[in-house]
């Protein structure tokens, strides 16, 4: 017999190797096998409480150990569980088995604080541990979405930039292809009339010049030297009504209500929209008239382009055919507003656009 750490008797010393070998080997499964770790070591520690050995800190080392890893690979209520089984066990084991001389703090406050400190450490390790996991998954969130919404930008920018293209080449180029027509047929009989044409054709070319720079101009790099373009919208209007006059299209124009502001955006959408449609109209229909009206409400902008037959000539077979519609939709869509494009019933084609006025854009995101 040989005398260990007990409350003044002579101990063993197999038990004490016996029991501290299991608890070292119960650490080994301490991260895959949590659990099971702490009750090995929990058990062998009341076993030696009660046989008699004091409640140290170097007898509750590996459950200590084993509570920790349980804390930091589990919640907070299976790790206070164990804790606070173990803190049961080990106190009311050492409360029976010790002699009553002994100080209570060493019986009870002892074993629980030692058992209690790992348990809160494993909990702070882990909640650290998942806080950090959380801000870089939230930072690796932030920048895929900063991403596709870089990617998204670019789509929509290239699609504005080919709506605009389309604009403008179908309606320049066409006036150009009816005006050199023109040019060619009269040059010889009516010189007079032929130069008129000529210069309503350099004319032509040159809008179409000054309005593809517009269009393309964010395809400039930073360092180049930038020129003012005007941005086309309603105060433009007049000039596309006449462009389309050497056609020997008429266009009429009307207003309701009081004119009122739009935002930048519906403003060059208004213009587009009328001049895709009455180039629509000149280039399907075989009436020499149209109409574009404009209706102001509260809120609202109601663009209507119309012409009054197709004289047998070929008119788009449905609203949803054709590039040309498919970007007048797109653009109402991309300010906020809607676009119908049809058949009349008593003959023709109508376009109407819905587009908001500036008051009614400013005050939605206020309401949101």
């Amino acid at each position: 017999m040989t005398t260990l750490p007990g409350h003044g008797r002579s101990l063993p010393w197999w038990p004490t190797v016996l029991l501290c070998g299991v608890s070292c080997i119960a650490l080994l499964w301490r991260r895959t096998r949590p659990r099971t770790a702490v009750t090995v070591a929990l058990c062998c520690a009341t076993a030696a409480i009660a046989l008699g050995y004091l409640v140290t800190v170097l007898l509750l080392a590996p459950a200590m150990a084993a509570l920790f890893s349980l804390a930091v690979r589990t919640g907070r209520r299976t790790a206070n569980l164990f804790a606070f089984s173990g803190v049961a066990l080990v106190t009311g084991t050492a409360l029976i088995i010790a002699p009553a001389y002994e100080p209570l703090a060493l019986k009870l406050l002892s074993p629980a604080f030692w058992l209690l400190l790992p348990t809160s450490l494993g909990t702070l390790t882990r909640l650290r541990r998942a806080y950090l996991e959380a801000v870089q998954a939230r930072a690796e969130h932030a920048e895929r979405t900063r991403e596709e919404e870089a990617r998204r930008r670019v789509t929509e920018e290239r699609m504005r930039i080919a709506r605009d293209l389309h604009d403008v080449v179908a309606h320049h180029l066409l006036l150009a292809k009816i005006q050199a027509d023109a040019v060619a047929r009269v040059l010889r009989t009516r010189p007079d009339e032929a130069e008129r044409l000529a210069a309503e054709l350099t004319g032509t070319a040159t809008s179409a010049l000054r309005e593809l720079k517009a269009a393309v101009g964010l395809l400039r790099h930073a360092d180049d030297p930038e020129e003012p373009q005007v941005t086309p919208g309603l105060a433009q209007l007049p000039d596309l009504i006449a462009s389309f006059h050497g056609t020997g299209l008429r266009v009429m124009v009307t207003e309701e209500g009081e004119p009122r502001p739009l935002t930048a955006g519906a403003d060059l959408t208004c213009y587009r929209i009328a001049q895709e449609a009455l180039t629509n109209v000149t280039k399907h229909a075989a009436t020499r008239s149209a109409e574009v009206r404009l209706a102001y409400t509260h809120d609202r902008l109601t663009l209507t382009v119309t012409n009054d037959g197709n004289g047998g000539r070929a008119q788009p077979r449905r609203a949803d055919n054709g590039f040309g519609l498919i970007g007048m939709r797109e653009r109402a869509r991309s300010v906020g507003g809607r676009l119908h494009a049809g058949l009349r019933a008593r003959g023709g084609f109508e376009v109407v656009a819905e587009l908001p006025l500036l008051s009614d854009a400013i005050d939605a995101p206020a309401a949101n």
